[in-house]
């Protein structure tokens, strides 16, 4: 398409809605998604909150943990405000909560973790034995084969070019979903283009994109998606451990599985990886899925 954006653009469209205002001492503004419809994309929200508790505590300490709550869904017609409380200073931790709102209502309350840089012990669990990135299809390649199975209202958002390249190792079909046991799964993930050297950023980028793809593994063993029009599905909340430091600009394998579903909710893990082997993160989440009629 003639006016498609380049991965550059991309990149740096991502950069600008991560890149939060700072209103008055720990109050922080985040801008809209451009173009954006409806219901703000939960990562955007938990990634923004992020980035303010990281600007308030400052960049000796790094963030290694989050814990999110989504009370109402964001409206992408207005920006997010995000108020930092900074409840602990010690000398090699800092913990800050953040209470993001719209129209004078909370949308999500997080709590943040942050360290002093230290070594000690060290053990992780093993790579999952995956096909590598260069030998995958994209996502956005697979979409375009079958964008004549997509219904019009879906089309231009199913279609559109993205900031995050996902290769999933077994691609699932949309529209027919087949049930698939044990509910794992696995994809590389990265930005589209390249970052400055700012860890903050690839921190926030991470947590942006462990949104993606988390929540539809506890759909695997039903055979459902969010396009079949039978579910109902929301984040209810989001945690994030940043274990070692890593470039979102590089490959990450997401590796997600579901031990769990219920009382029309499903409950999901991730593990990233760097492309060397490295865990650098890890992530949980407990998410609606209501069936409908």
């Amino acid at each position: 398409m003639a006016d498609e954006k380049s991965p550059e653009e991309l990149t740096a469209a991502l950069t600008t809605l991560l890149d939060v205002e700072e209103i008055d001492t720990n109050l922080y503004r985040g801008p809209r998604q451009p173009g954006g419809v409806g219901r703000v994309f939960g990562g955007q929200v938990v990634a923004q909150a992020l980035q303010a508790a990281q600007r308030s505590i400052g960049e000796a300490k790094a963030a290694h943990s989050l814990h999110a709550y989504f009370m109402r869904p964001g409206d992408e017609n207005y920006p997010i405000i995000y108020r930092v409380v900074r409840d602990f200073e010690g000398r090699s931790f800092a913990n800050a909560r953040v209470i993001a709102m719209q129209k004078g209502q909370p949308i999500l309350n997080m709590t943040a973790s942050f360290q002093l840089p230290a070594e000690g012990l060290h053990h992780q669990a093993r790579m999952p034995d995956v096909p590598p990135p260069e030998a995958l299809r994209s996502e956005r390649e697979l979409r375009n084969e079958i964008q004549d199975q997509v219904p019009e209202k879906f089309r231009r958002f199913f279609l559109r070019a993205r900031p995050i390249e996902i290769r999933p190792v077994a691609p699932r079909n949309w529209f027919r979903p087949e049930k698939i046991e044990p509910a794992v799964q696995h994809s590389w993930f990265r930005v589209v283009g390249s970052l400055p050297d700012d860890p903050a950023l690839h921190r926030a980028m991470l947590t942006y994109a462990s949104d993606m793809a988390l929540l539809g593994t506890c759909m695997l063993p039903h055979g459902v998606s969010w396009m079949t029009g039978k579910i109902q599905t929301a984040s209810l909340d989001h945690a994030l451990w940043l274990h070692e430091p890593f470039r979102f600009d590089e490959w990450l394998l997401y590796s997600t599985d579901s031990p769990w579903s219920g009382h029309s909710r499903g409950f999901n893990r991730g593990r990233i990886y760097s492309q060397d082997g490295r865990l650098v993160a890890s992530v949980a989440q407990e998410g609606l899925i209501r069936v409908r009629d």
